[in-house]
């Protein structure tokens, strides 16, 4: 099993042909998505189990959170400020102006690789990699990106491509441009409302998913 952020960072790179393939894959493939779904939710609840988040942190390091109202409203008490202040001195509006999300990467509330908001932190990161969710094959293009974040991630692509007999070698699952840059399939409005897009990088186009529990 690969744990290190580094590592996951690099093979997530070399994989991505392979990863976007495997995406091709779920697509078509005769599994029915119920039955991938609980494949994912047991090897998310392996895995985790096995990879301490605590000691990871790569997503504070690596994506920006969207703050909704509550998370703003929460965030500013835990620290003795307006929400204004708040809002003037930790965020910016999101590249869809929807949102606002934190203006810095690392997340400067992580200090000493530990979350200073604590159990007010943002409902998106309490709930984040999503793994949890229903629907898998529905948000791949999420899951494709997050390969080269999270190592929890990654071990259950890695392993799902191995329980579902995946043939990386094959012709038979490629892929296209435009399915890789819009892929309207993998999302719903709801995706766009967890972590803010990069505009700049298409490569890098990511929207995550919301559903809030704790992580």
């Amino acid at each position: 099993m690969e744990t290190d952020p580094a590592e996951i960072k690099k093979l997530g790179k070399e994989k991505e042909d392979e990863n976007w393939k495997f995406r091709t894959f779920l697509k078509m493939c005769d599994t029915p998505s119920k039955e991938i779904d609980a494949i994912v939710h047991r090897l998310y609840e392996q895995i985790s189990s096995e990879i301490d988040c605590k000691t990871c942190r790569n997503c504070c390091k690596e994506l920006l959170p969207v703050l909704d109202e509550e998370d703003i409203e929460m965030a500013s008490q835990v620290l003795g400020l307006s929400v204004d202040q708040f809002t003037e001195q930790y965020l910016v509006m999101d590249e869809f102006e929807r949102e606002y999300t934190f203006d810095k990467l690392p997340c400067q509330f992580l200090v000493d690789n530990k979350c200073q908001l604590k159990n007010y932190r943002p409902k998106s990161c309490k709930s984040y990699p999503y793994l949890h969710k229903e629907d898998f094959t529905q948000r791949l293009i999420s899951a494709v990106r997050n390969c080269s974040v999270c190592p929890i991630v990654y071990n259950v692509y890695e392993q799902l491509k191995e329980e579902l007999q995946f043939d990386p070698q094959s012709d038979e699952f490629g892929y296209d441009d435009f399915d890789i840059d819009f892929g309207f399939d993998d999302f719903d409005l709801d995706d766009f409302d967890d972590f803010d897009l990069d505009l700049d990088d298409l490569d890098d186009f990511d929207p995550i998913n919301t559903e809030y529990e704790d992580a």
